[in-house]
């Protein structure tokens, strides 16, 4: 059971991916997570990562989806994932199909968490981190609406996104995406129909 968190900066995307991992008994997988690892693992792949951080540029596709792959690809994920950050562009999650329907590992569910803007950067900016000042909230909401926007449309054509409203105390947040949840059969139940 594969399922994929969708959201902007500040939506609260990651809280909530860590307690829908915890309800579904299945390991959160936060693609920032993964990237570490690698890196400190130093297998090849970890290594041409490391090096490709260090020199400030973005971690291409095809290294992100080989690492995704073979998290997805150990034993504690057997029964499926939350994934935190990952897909991020139209073609990440176009090739991320093609490696799902593979693998026999379909995605079950995309929940997309949702907030006006105005409330994402006013969360952003509470948060006092200090790379999150105005120049830089903006640019990265509008890096969101360019890249991963997109991903809201394509997995609604396929049938699998569910979009909950982000706004609120985060247990009520958890509360709308478990009703949701709840609402769908699950991998083994549709196989049945």
């Amino acid at each position: 059971m594969l399922v994929i968190m969708l959201g902007p900066p500040g939506a609260g995307k990651g809280t909530q991916s860590v307690r829908i991992a915890e309800f579904l008994g299945v390991p959160h997988c936060s693609t920032g997570d993964m990237l570490r690892d690698a890196c400190k693992q130093q297998t090849e792949l970890g290594q041409k990562v490391a090096e490709t951080m260090r020199s400030g540029r973005l971690v291409p596709d095809s290294l992100v989806e080989q690492i995704v792959a073979e998290r997805l690809s150990t034993p504690d994920c057997r029964k499926g994932c939350v994934l935190d950050g990952f897909p991020r562009t139209l073609q990440q999650a176009k090739d991320f199909d093609r490696w799902a329907d593979a693998n026999s590992r379909p995605i079950w569910i995309v929940v997309e968490i949702q907030a006006d803007e105005e409330t994402l950067f006013e969360r952003l900016l509470d948060r006092g981190r200090h790379d999150d000042d105005r120049e830089i909230i903006h640019e990265r909401l509008r890096q969101y609406e360019l890249l991963t926007l997109p991903l809201s449309n394509y997995y609604q054509s396929r049938g699998v996104l569910r979009v909950i409203d982000g706004l609120g105390h985060p247990d009520e947040v958890f509360e709308r995406i478990k009703t949701t949840i709840d609402k769908i059969d699950t991998p083994a139940q549709q196989q049945k129909k």
